[in-house]
């Protein structure tokens, strides 16, 4: 007697919807992209009781003639790949031909579809995988489809849902996610008989990311755009300000598809770089286009996944257009305060000390020229940036909903315009703009402008170090050592001259000139244990930005440490030649504002 059988067509259809139906959210995700495959600018999903007892999702799309309905529930019947080659250039969001066979065989399904020019509609009847009844009906033009009793025949399935409430909320993410890439479609969400959400068609697709994403983040979406090698990247970013705890809150999409792919992830993370700390994550809509041959999204049955062909070319795309949006964002958008700087106050002079150890005296004004130049030279080539970006935008926000900050209005914006007030707590500098009040971190101020400049250094011929009179040894374990003889040619190009002097014992002859008088070894212990941490390979650029950031976190003034006036103003002026004066290298904000309105709204002196 054989052993191998072949599976009666109603069991291979329970397998199958096992692979592609994994709770009611799955059915609906299904139902949802074959409506806007059917081009339906009206989409209703209704549901009772989480989508265990009821899902119907009725649209006005194209609809279904009498056979093809009847053809639509075999399995492997599609309207969208008539050969091989339509598999490798797949421009519909449906195209496996299993969703309704399977969903029909784990549920009492009904199907009712009219086109447009047909005088009657079509009912079908399924129970459990059986038709039923086929009749003609009267219905208007569109697919209503109707799922009862999901996983009645498959009790195993049915006991793992989760709550009314877990399940209910897995579909509204389904239904806003796709809403979001589909402004033009009118999408309306029904629970239990009443509307839990509806959003209206717009031409604005700012306005459809706004009632996603929620009203309160309005004021901090930012356009982004690319274009250029056959790729297209459009959507909209949040200020670092505000994050969340996990990653639901970026939205990839692909040609219209939601997808969870850890490339352009990563890519969204790399533009955010030094900007968010460790546990925060990024608020984005990103819409990427590419060739529909470009792009395999055949590599998951929920097709939740895709596979590019130039992957490394899509993950460059996604960081330039996040981080070009954000060195914008970074720039500080203050009008500076109208104010006479007293006798007391001195017009700039370089940081002294630890605040500025790395500068020749003799040099300093021509140095502070220099960088002054430099940073308005950025500033320009960010603003001209910011434009380029804005035209490459697919979905430009409308200029009534584009936040005032966005556009500058002021054509200066620096730290060194600021009314310096003092200090608090010898650890924050108080200053004052014509919004209103500016805390500014010193260490993390600091810290910013010691990184840029051992970043900056590390690619220069001659290094700015400081020999060591007596050189200081230092002592590891075995696998802290060997990490370290490894780094000791990316440390140089620092000014940090380390040589083996066998075993595990190293000798320091120098340290680059911002810390000089600073006890070099914890320095050099931590950045070896991170390496051992996190796992080192030779000469990478990650490595040395790592490095970079620990010697600046060591070099950077402290908190709790008082500053002259002097070392103040220079403090903020350096800031302003940074790339990113924003944020420390660790991602914390290195100042934060207070406006007006709302410390007079404290005072109670407004409403």
């Amino acid at each position: 007697m054989s052993k191998i059988k072949i599976l009666p067509e109603i069991l291979s259809n329970k397998i199958a919807a096992g692979e592609v139906i994994e709770r009611p959210a799955s059915v609906v995700k299904e139902l949802v992209e074959n409506s806007l495959d059917a081009q339906s600018s009206r989409i209703i999903v209704e549901i009772e009781k989480g989508g265990r007892s009821l899902i119907r999702v009725s649209d006005n799309g194209i609809g279904m003639s009498h056979d093809d309905a009847l053809l639509a529930l075999e399995r492997y019947a599609t309207s969208k790949i008539y050969k091989d080659l339509d598999l490798f250039s797949i421009h519909t969001l449906g195209f496996r031909g299993e969703a309704l066979p399977s969903i029909a065989s784990v549920s009492r399904f009904s199907l009712v579809t009219r086109e447009n020019a047909a005088d009657v509609g079509t009912e079908i009847i399924v129970d459990g995988g059986k038709i039923k009844k086929v009749s003609e009906i009267g219905a208007p033009p569109g697919t209503m489809v109707t799922v009862k009793q999901l996983f009645f025949n498959t009790p195993a399935r049915r006991k793992f849902l989760k709550s009314v409430g877990t399940e209910t909320g897995h579909i509204a993410d389904i239904v806003a996610n796709t809403a979001l890439a589909r402004p033009a479609v009118q999408f309306q969400l029904i629970h239990n008989r009443k509307t839990v959400k509806s959003w209206p068609s717009t031409t604005h697709p700012f306005d459809r990311v706004v009632e996603v994403v929620g009203q309160d983040l309005a004021k901090e979406l930012y356009p982004i755009g690319f274009d250029g090698g056959g790729i297209s990247i459009s959507g909209w970013i949040c200020s670092p300000r505000v994050t969340r705890t996990t990653s639901r809150g970026l939205n990839v999409y692909v040609n219209h598809r939601f997808v969870r792919d850890r490339i352009i992830q990563h890519a969204v993370f790399q533009g955010y770089s030094q900007r968010l700390v460790g546990g925060q994550f990024p608020i984005a809509v990103v819409l990427i286009s590419v060739p529909f041959d470009q792009v395999d999204v055949n590599v998951h049955p929920t097709k939740g996944e895709v596979r590019f062909t130039g992957q490394h070319q899509i993950h460059e795309a996604v960081k330039v257009a996040v981080a070009q949006t954000l060195e914008e964002i970074d720039r500080p958008q203050w009008r500076p305060r109208t104010w006479h700087p007293s006798a007391k106050s001195r017009e700039f002079s370089a940081l002294s000390d630890s605040v500025a150890s790395y500068q020749k005296v003799e040099d300093r004004g021509q140095k502070v020229e220099d960088r002054g130049q430099r940073a308005e030279d950025r500033g320009q080539r960010a603003e001209d940036r910011f434009q380029t970006t804005l035209s490459y935008n697919q979905y430009p926000r409308p200029d009534s909903q584009r936040p005032a900050q966005q556009s500058p209005v002021w054509p200066k914006k620096r730290f060194r315009d600021l009314r310096m007030i003092g200090q608090f707590r010898n650890s924050y500098i108080v200053c004052e703009s014509d919004e209103g009040l500016i805390l500014i971190d010193q260490h993390a101020a600091h810290e910013r402008i010691l990184f840029e400049h051992l970043r900056d250094q590390s690619a220069k011929v001659e290094k700015a170090a400081q020999q060591l009179l007596v050189p200081e040894t230092i002592d590891l374990g075995f696998r802290e050592s060997g990490v370290l003889e490894k780094l000791i040619p990316d440390l140089k190009s620092l000014g940090l001259d380390i040589e083996h002097f066998g075993g595990n014992t190293f000798v320091v002859k120098s340290v680059p000139a911002p810390l000089t008088g600073r006890d070099v070894n914890p320095l050099i212990i931590e950045m070896v244990e991170n390496m051992v941490a996190v796992g080192y390979a030779p000469g990478p650029q990650k490595a040395l930005e790592q490095c970079c950031m620990i010697m600046a976190c060591h070099g950077a003034i402290r908190a709790n440490q008082q500053l002259s006036d002097e070392q103040i103003n220079g403090l903020l002026k350096q800031l302003d030649s940074c790339d990113n004066p924003s944020h420390c290298p660790h991602g914390r904000p290195t100042w934060i504002r207070w406006d007006v309105k709302t410390l007079e709204k404290s005072f109670k002196r407004i409403v």
